[in-house]
């Protein structure tokens, strides 16, 4: 794969984009606005990971040495910017949307999202718990973009609660990820929540919050956002979703917690079809 592809990771940047789509599956509608909202969030996802893996040359020669960087394909100087040039990117998609619609909240929202972005690669990934916070934050914000960006009221407040049942997920999941890679974050001198008070107070706190979202997950149907599929399809989900939090709390060690990563990231992925298919 070509390294600027593979750095952006697109599998990621696209589920990013899905949360615009399912926004206007919900609403029934299609329009430029939204499609530049899905390049937005695609652009500014990828360039999210992009600095990221700048940021984290140190940590992936340990972790993940064949990332493009640490494996010496993309130099130091040209991911920088690569991730400047796709953050450009997203703005300007930002901008246009709001120029069409007349509301500058959505480009509020990726001027907002270039800051944060920024920030966590470069200072907050390693601050306990707040790191993790905002990774969550953002992909829970990509919903309210969504219903900003289609700008009606009632599709505003429903994109609110799926951005909030993607914010709690993410962050039991990147509070796992972080139990994964405690390794390769001591020896970069990370300060993460496992390396400061070690892994099973965060295997409860990421148990705690995947048992919230999962109990939180039927009431999209009783709420009538949802129809009957969608409870059927999210039963799949929240089955992977607490058999993730069953094997953290059992265990904690590196490939358990790889595991349960995996299992989330399937589950939400599921989770993105019911909200699609379940909006019919």
């Amino acid at each position: 794969m070509n390294p600027y592809i593979e750095i952006i990771r697109p599998g990621n940047a696209l589920m990013g984009a899905i949360s615009i789509i399912l926004v206007a599956l919900i609403d029934k509608t299609i329009s430029v606005p939204v499609v530049l909202a899905m390049a937005a969030v695609f652009f500014e996802t990828a360039a999210g990971n992009t600095i990221n893996d700048y940021f984290d040359y140190n940590i992936d020669l340990i972790n993940k040495p064949e990332r493009p960087i640490p494996s010496g394909r993309i130099s130091l100087k040209n991911g920088r910017n690569y991730a400047y040039l796709l953050f450009l990117a997203g703005t300007v998609c930002g901008f246009l949307i709001s120029y069409l619609t007349n509301n500058w909240i959505p480009f509020a929202i990726v001027l907002m999202a270039d800051v944060v972005l920024y920030l966590y690669a470069y200072k907050l990934k390693s601050t306990p718990l707040i790191g993790n916070l905002a990774v969550a934050f953002m992909t829970g914000f990509g919903f309210v973009f969504g219903g900003f960006s289609i700008n009606n009221p009632s599709i505003i407040m429903t994109s609110i609660f799926l951005g909030f049942f993607a914010f709690v997920m993410t962050a039991a999941r990147e509070i796992i990820k972080d139990i994964e890679d405690i390794e390769g974050d001591k020896a970069d001198g990370a300060r993460t929540l496992p390396i400061i008070i070690g892994t099973k107070i965060p295997a409860v706190i990421a148990t705690v919050l995947i048992i919230v979202d999962s109990a939180l997950c039927p009431l999209l149907y009783f709420q009538h956002i949802f129809g009957i599929l969608y409870l059927v399809i999210i039963a799949i989900a929240v089955v992977l979703f607490l058999y993730s939090a069953f094997i953290i709390i059992k265990s904690q060690d590196e490939q358990t917690a790889g595991k349960a990563s995996k299992y989330l990231k399937i589950g939400m992925l599921i989770a993105f079809v019911a909200f699609a298919l379940g909006s019919f």
